[in-house]
């Protein structure tokens, strides 16, 4: 990415820590019945204090009520003369994983596939996929994000920072994964993996031999009927596509993401998501029912007592008592949430063109006790100037996850962090060891050791502090 939304530890496709609707105020539960759906104005206000706050460019929301009616509101510009509506295009990221994941069930269920086959089954036989104490990594273990493979691979180096999935194929992923070590047994936790998801995509591509668009238009979204549902653009898609914007309100290119289509490639819009929302509320209705219950069953329990995964899904035991079944994501202009409570017949599809999360939007819309996030507070610096010579000792590489290290160099008097496989952007001092951002709210903080020798450092953004050790 061409800004430092690159420094987020967080995934490219942006995914929310999942214990964030488990850890929402309990104090506020009482304040809404669940039951209720919220009104009209209720969401329209929501969605005006966003945009008009300058937090949004535009959201377009899809409501599925507990009686089966769905509503559908927008709000803000769509970056075209084309006002924002049901009908408007938006890459939908990582919300495309479940998309993934239900063609997975689909084929199961159908008896094309097992849960438990080892991926390599799939691959090439040329292709060779890690195991560890005996064990081999299953669809299923990269379904529930359980395989042991990082976020993301160590050899995605983008050559446009505005497109940067653009360039990175199905081989590369494969040949990652084949020089990859397992730092755990297989199943042992849970992390969260683009890289996972898009080699369940690629071994499901190559077990039928066609597209990652072919295959899930034959499992799922031609069943539901998705006209709107696409990787490749239709010409009536482009005339709508709203156009994504950075946390600047700048245009933003979209992304084009070849190699590991299954974790993120889909476009849609609210109109043709509702469609999926309602397949998954209430199945009885769906030609998919078999897979959609099998994809949504509990399968993975992680460390969160009150987190769980399905085939791709994040199921979540809220304080209110709700039970929220969700997946979000994000591209470079993106963010979308998608989530419902099946026990109320109750659910959201969120989708906005802008790189500003709207999870909090998502869960509060299905279950009105959840609050909204309060606005961020816009941190004031004051920049100050570092001597070279005193620059020279943060120059060198941290690791702040096995596979996501920021390598910090000097450029004359200025001082650069470059993400793994991403460009870099300018620190700039406002203490002695504290920098800061100026495309996004983030600061950067050295550590010493006693006698004054740097060590590591601690990036500070959107609240989480990722601390990373000096190995270079």
């Amino acid at each position: 990415m061409r800004r430092l939304t690159a420094l987020r530890i967080l995934a490219v496709f942006a995914l929310s820590a999942p214990s964030a609707f488990a850890q929402q105020p309990t104090q506020q539960a009482a304040a809404v019945d669940p039951r209720l759906a919220l009104s009209d104005s209720a969401i329209r206000a929501v969605l005006k204090d966003r945009v008009d706050a300058k937090r949004s460019s535009g959201i377009a929301v899809g409501i599925l009520d507990p009686d089966g009616r769905t509503r559908i509101f927008a709000y803000g510009v769509s970056g075209t003369s084309r006002p924002l509506d049901g009908q408007s295009v938006f890459e939908i990221g990582s919300i495309t994983k479940t998309f993934t994941a239900t063609t997975l069930a689909d084929m199961v269920v159908k008896g094309e596939v097992k849960l438990d086959d080892p991926v390599a089954k799939y691959l090439p036989a040329s292709a060779h996929v890690p195991s560890r104490s005996g064990r081999e990594i299953t669809l299923a273990d990269l379904a529930t994000q359980s395989s042991g493979l990082p976020r993301m691979p160590s050899n995605f180096a983008p050559k446009n920072q505005a497109n940067p999935y653009a360039d990175y194929t199905e081989q590369q992923a494969i040949d990652f994964v084949a020089s990859y070590q397992l730092p755990r047994d297989v199943g042992a936790k849970y992390e969260y993996s683009n890289l996972g998801m898009g080699l369940l995509g690629i071994a499901l591509t190559r077990r039928e031999g066609v597209s990652y668009e072919a295959l899930v238009r034959k499992h799922v979204i031609d069943p539901l009927g998705m006209s709107e549902t696409r990787v490749t653009f239709t010409p009536s898609m482009r005339e709508r596509l709203a156009l994504g914007h950075d946390e600047n309100g700048a245009v933003v290119s979209n992304w084009d993401i070849p190699g590991l289509a299954g974790a993120g490639a889909l476009r849609s819009t609210v109109s043709d998501m509702l469609k999926y929302l309602q397949a998954y509320v209430d199945p009885s209705h769906s030609k998919l029912a078999p897979a959609i219950e099998l994809a949504q069953t509990k399968r993975y329990a992680t460390d969160n007592p009150n987190l769980s995964l399905g085939l791709a899904w994040h199921i979540v035991n809220a304080p209110s008592g709700s039970t929220v079944i969700w997946h979000n994501g994000g591209t470079g202009g993106y963010r979308t949430f998608i989530g419902f409570d099946r026990a109320r017949h109750a659910g959201v599809v969120v989708l906005s063109n802008s790189a500003t999360s709207v999870d909090d939007i998502g869960l509060h819309f299905v279950d009105p006790r959840v609050p909204l996030a309060p606005a961020p507070v816009k941190v004031m610096h004051t920049e100050i100037t570092l001597a070279p010579e005193a620059l020279d000792r943060y120059v060198g590489e941290y690791e702040l996850a096995p596979t996501f290290h920021i390598v910090v160099t000097r450029e004359g008097a200025a001082l650069f962090g470059q993400p793994t496989g991403q460009g870099k952007s300018q620190l700039f001092a406002e203490k002695e060891d504290g920098f800061f951002l100026k495309e996004v709210e983030a600061q950067i903080v050295f550590t010493k050791d006693s006698s004054g020798t740097v060590t590591g450092m601690v990036l500070k953004q959107n609240g989480q502090e990722s601390p990373g050790k000096k190995i270079k």
